[in-house]
């Protein structure tokens, strides 16, 4: 029998990413399972601009600790999320390296996440968080497509 109790749903907050929200709310309804939204700041990605303004990484993780709570509700609003329990994480370091880190330290059952988040040079530079973690993953990995997003042959 399979046994589902902690569903891990990393997110970059993007509307894109939140597309696998409501699979993983189901499930965790179905099999009785605890939600984890998870969040990694990659500091690579903070660009020139943010330093010059006096920023660092350092500074910038910390206003992330402190307005991670309303972004993880942001990230909820509009989803019927009653009876599911939902803890949030956020941690510094590369997304797909610190989401198979705690998902092996963390004894997740299953994954599910989106296909896209971040989108553009970002994505072209680093590659797909998603497909690393559906390639290096412990534990099953559900990928959620966005409906509006058609394959194109090229």
């Amino acid at each position: 029998m399979i046994t589902i109790k902690k569903i891990l749903v990393p997110t970059d907050f993007s509307e894109l990413s939140k597309i696998a929200l409501p699979y993983a709310v189901d499930l965790a309804r179905k099999y009785g399972a605890k939600i984890i939204i998870f969040h990694s700041f990659d500091e690579d990605l903070l660009t020139p601009i943010v330093y010059e303004t006096g920023w660092d990484a350092e500074k910038y993780f910390a206003k992330l600790q402190t307005d991670f709570d309303a972004a993880v509700e942001q990230f909820l609003e509009g989803i019927d999320t009653e009876g599911v329990e939902i803890e949030s994480h956020l941690v510094s370091g590369k997304p797909f390296v610190e989401i198979l880190r705690f998902v092996k330290e963390q004894g997740i059952d299953l994954i599910v996440m989106s296909t896209h988040g971040r989108s553009g040079m970002a994505h072209a530079l680093l590659g797909s968080v998603t497909e690393k973690v559906v390639r290096k993953s412990p534990c099953p990995v559900m990928v959620i497509r966005h409906p509006e997003f058609e394959f194109k042959m090229v």
